[in-house]
């Protein structure tokens, strides 16, 4: 018998992962961006590790494509070392959201494989900027890998992907956050200006 080459077993579980992905949330969640954009709120993008760089990508499409004022705090590598350095880890995101005085009208859209855990010492400064933003009244959005960490337990609309191997949560989770995020921003109710091509 042949052996399964990795490939394929990686695209067959990406497939998979489509089709058990929650769609209905999805599509709650193109509401709840679109609450915040008719409000004239802010979207913070917060995501470290391969995560940051999906929170700086997203930040581009939803302001270009939905006219959502958006911004990814790890894109200043100078405030947020200077934070880490300073400070501790564990502020980089909180601070930078007090500086720029989140209120009820704006959100925070995490971007994270574990949504962040206090017990294992892992993305606490998301969890931290989670408890900013509820004290401030904010919606909790986010695209997870596990439903265990603090942003899927204390979000108001977080997507879930699923899991469908243990040894690939992060690339599916990372890579999924992608998907879901690009559906978003051509949603017929969040696009306002075409793509290019």
């Amino acid at each position: 018998m042949r052996e399964i080459s990795h490939s394929n077993l990686y695209f067959k579980e990406v497939s998979e992962i489509a089709n058990k992905i929650n769609y209905s949330q999805i599509e709650e969640l193109a509401i709840n961006l679109l609450e915040i954009r008719n409000k004239k709120g802010r979207m913070f993008i917060l995501g470290v590790g391969g995560s940051a760089g999906n929170a700086s990508h997203a930040v581009n499409d939803f302001r270009k494509l939905c006219g959502i004022e958006s911004y990814a705090p790890s894109d200043n590598v100078s405030e947020l070392s200077a934070r880490a350095n300073d400070e501790g880890w564990h502020t980089i995101f909180n601070s930078w959201l007090e500086v720029s005085n989140v209120n009820q009208k704006d959100c925070l859209f995490i971007l994270s494989v574990g949504g962040g855990n206090i017990s294992k010492n892992v993305s606490v400064n998301i969890v931290e900027a989670i408890k900013l933003a509820k004290n401030r009244n904010m919606k909790i959005f986010g695209i997870i890998g596990k439903e265990t960490g603090y942003t899927y337990t204390h979000g108001d609309n977080v997507i879930l992907i699923p899991n469908v191997n243990n040894d690939r949560i992060t690339p599916h989770s990372e890579a999924f956050q992608s998907v879901v995020w690009h559906c978003l921003v051509c949603h017929p109710v969040l696009q306002i200006n075409k793509t290019k091509w």
